[in-house]
């Protein structure tokens, strides 16, 4: 589980999530502009007031646990709605961005597969 491959992928991960939630946030990094039906989903978030916030501080909470290595196994199972809903999100409202997406749904699969072992009591039947 902590081999060198593990450890960078866990890293890469972590960082990108940081990287993005800051940017929902603060906007430095100038992103293309998505489609109409992408934009105006984006617009629904925003005008919650909270939505996109709460987004950005989970993957900037799961990011940061994932980078210093703290409760990496549950940083990952949070991290499974999260890249589902990007994945999707790309997929079916802006296909142009899918790479970054595919990215963080695939690297999320591969460290939920190296922590296999500490996944299995979840799915132990309990007598």
């Amino acid at each position: 589980m902590n081999s060198n491959f593990t450890n960078i992928i866990r890293i890469v991960l972590g960082l990108v999530l940081i990287v993005f939630g800051i940017n929902k946030i603060y906007s430095f990094i100038p992103l293309p502009q998505p489609p109409v039906e992408a934009a105006n989903f984006i617009e629904s978030l925003v005008n919650t007031g909270y939505m996109l916030s709460l987004i950005a501080i989970a993957e900037i909470c799961v990011g940061l646990m994932l980078v210093i290595r703290l409760w990496v196994p549950v940083a990952l199972l949070l991290l499974v709605p999260l890249s589902l809903n990007i994945l999707f999100f790309h997929l079916f409202l802006n296909v142009p961005g899918i790479g970054a997406a595919m990215l963080v749904t695939g690297l999320n699969a591969v460290l939920l597969y190296k922590n296999r072992k500490r996944y299995a009591p979840l799915f132990r039947e309990a007598y």
